[in-house]
């Protein structure tokens, strides 16, 4: 069966989280690169999303 593109969209739900400062700018300076890089938009939260998807397939908490 065929998704539309309502479908195809990930569902994400809000949640809060406590990072250092540090943490923070790296972030920040990865949304950047990524979107220097490839040319499409990257925000700190995408990058989250990025890194810690990676860390639980790493974890194997997640295929």
């Amino acid at each position: 069966m065929i998704k539309t593109e309502s479908e195809e969209k990930e569902e994400l739900r809000r949640c809060t989280i406590f990072l250092e400062e540090e943490q923070v700018e790296a972030l920040d300076e990865l949304a950047k690169e990524f979107q220097k890089n490839l040319k499409q938009k990257w925000t700190r939260s995408a990058v989250v999303r990025l890194a810690v998807g990676n860390f639980l397939t790493n974890m194997q908490k997640m295929a």
